[in-house]
């Protein structure tokens, strides 16, 4: 019973961890991506 609601919990806290971590990897590879590619058209 107790790991049933473990495992329920953890699949939880993994898809918010997902869900909050999207956005920010999304941003980072935008400015990563729009900082790199800058720096390479103005060389």
């Amino acid at each position: 019973m107790f790991h049933a609601i473990a495992d329920v919990l953890r699949q939880i806290g993994g898809a918010v961890a997902t869900v909050v971590t999207l956005p920010f990897r999304a941003l980072a590879r935008l400015f990563g991506g729009a900082s790199s590619a800058g720096r390479g058209r103005r060389a």
